[in-house]
């Protein structure tokens, strides 16, 4: 009997759920998540018990060991809910912001505001993530996507004006913009690192100068 914990233990799972087919086996999942989801979001970490998802979302253990065979795979199955949550909100935010400005000296500002507000949202599950992606391969590499995919958007964004670039090579500077946007915000946000380092700054002036600091690189010549 020891000998098959062991082993069940030693091989991490490749499935985040097992997807229910009837209304109230779905509605248990959606219990079941958020009720994890909030654990997480109250504690600031996994350290959370199963049991406490089960009282905190009215579902049996039975219910939750049904869906999933580990707590790291409801954790993972959290994670990847908020990743698409993101990649949803980025989509949509985003293009807004593109319809709506005319110029680059309209587009810069109101885009690294967005994004800064965006991960300011979500920056409790995305620190538990990113945590866990560096031991987790399940985890970091579904993150790794999502990141190239924020990339791809966020150049797409501002590659919409590159008519108003300065210098010879538009592309390198509009992903050197999202990195530095990223990396600023990121260690504000205390995303990867650990909070008790960061100096915190005011983040209205944070946002505002970061756009013009970002929109002055774009104008500027080689």
């Amino acid at each position: 009997m020891s000998t098959l914990v062991v082993k069940k233990q030693a091989e991490p799972s490749t499935r985040v759920s097992r997807t229910p087919q009837q209304g109230r086996s779905v509605a248990s999942l959606e219990r079941m998540l958020a009720a994890a989801e909030q654990l997480i979001l109250e504690r600031g970490n996994e350290d959370f018990t199963l049991q406490e998802v089960s009282q905190a979302g009215n579902v049996s253990i039975g219910s939750i060991y049904l869906r999933f065979d580990s707590k790291d795979s409801l954790v993972r199955a959290v994670i990847a809910k908020e990743i698409e949550r993101i990649g949803e909100e980025e989509e949509r935010v985003f293009t807004g912001v593109s319809e709506a400005a005319k110029s680059l000296g309209e587009v810069v500002p109101a885009f690294v505001s967005a994004y800064a507000e965006i991960l300011r949202r979500h920056a409790p599950l995305l620190r538990v993530a990113m945590e866990r992606a560096a031991y987790d391969p399940l985890v970091r590499g579904p993150g790794k996507t999502r990141a190239y995919q924020a990339e791809s958007l966020n150049m797409k964004t501002l590659m919409k004006y590159r008519d108003e670039f300065g210098g010879s090579n538009p592309e390198v500077k509009a992903a050197a913009s999202h990195h530095i946007i990223y990396a600023t915000l990121a260690r504000q946000l205390s995303l990867g690192s650990n909070a008790e380092t960061t100096e915190h700054y005011d983040w209205e002036v944070l946002k505002t100068e970061l756009g013009r600091m970002c929109l002055a690189y774009l104008r500027a010549d080689d």
